[in-house]
């Protein structure tokens, strides 16, 4: 484990509190057309210091997230190594607090499945991306997190949103396994409020979120390692993890942010809220 920055909502220690977050500064399983997802911890972690922090009348105050259900403790473990997944994740499991990690690239996202598995068995994954990363021929990359995964979670109470740029294979690969998939398109059509109940209705106990904010419009979220266009609103992604959330998860990630690639740090930023927004909304 590394010091550096912790994020702005985190303050307490690791034995008090109720949730940990931590960096995984690890991109080695991307193939990516943008580079630089590794430095999303530590600067996801000075964005929101930045932007959330403020001095009014010579007083330190916090820009708190929007209403949630808890007043959870949170403590910033650090950024550790890819390899450090699991002994960590024993540390942090052992003492049943909820873990919320920022990476780095999706591929972390298996490693952090199967660390979880060991103690709540399969888990129910929802999964954001633009990309189903249900690719086969090739193993142990970003693009088949869902292929590598298969051990760990319940294929037939997990489902994947913001869905739109599969390949065949994957394509194949949802028939074959029957995994549910919402598109941007089907929210336009749905309504927001519709597809977060699909979500609840479909997930069952130990539920997983993992968020790689390429399922966002690029318009919300430029600063990612592969941009898609048509993608779903950073407002009604929010709002469907936030009630995602408050039914109670297991675990969370935010991934492939891309500092390097980002316009005036808005995907940090947005990346930062997000985290703060499921830390007021966890029940734990």
């Amino acid at each position: 484990m590394t010091k550096t920055r912790q994020i702005c909502w985190a303050n307490s220690s690791f034995d008090d509190s109720d949730i940990v977050v931590l960096g995984i500064p690890d991109e080695t399983g991307s193939h990516a057309i943008f580079s630089g997802s590794s430095a999303a911890p530590d600067h996801i972690r000075k964005i929101s210091n930045l932007n959330d922090v403020y001095v009014e009348k010579k007083l330190l105050c916090l820009a708190q997230p929007t209403k949630g259900i808890g007043n959870a403790r949170v403590h910033d473990f650090g950024n550790i190594k890819k390899r450090q997944i699991p002994e960590s994740f024993e540390k942090i499991l052992g003492s049943k607090k909820i873990p919320i990690s920022i990476g780095g690239d999706h591929s972390n996202t298996t490693l952090l499945l199967k660390a979880l598995s060991k103690k709540h068995g399969k888990l129910s994954l929802v999964y954001f991306d633009a990309h189903p990363d249900f690719v086969s021929h090739t193993r142990n990359y970003y693009g088949s997190v869902i292929t590598d995964s298969l051990s760990y979670i319940d294929v037939k109470s997990s489902i994947q949103i913001g869905i739109r740029s599969p390949e065949q294979e994957e394509l194949e690969n949802i028939k074959k396994h029957k995994l549910s998939v919402i598109t941007p398109f089907d929210i336009i059509e749905s309504g927001i409020k519709s597809v977060t109940k699909q979500i609840q209705d479909t997930v069952k106990d130990n539920v997983y979120v993992s968020f790689d904010m390429d399922c966002l419009d690029p318009s919300f979220a430029p600063g990612v390692s592969v941009p898609v266009p048509i993608g779903v609103n950073s407002t009604d992604a929010v709002y469907s993890l936030k009630k995602i959330v408050q039914n109670g998860i297991v675990g969370f990630d935010v991934m492939e942010v891309c500092p390097s690639h980002d316009l005036n740090d808005v995907t940090s930023h947005l990346a930062s809220r997000m985290i703060g927004e499921v830390i007021s909304s966890c029940k734990v």
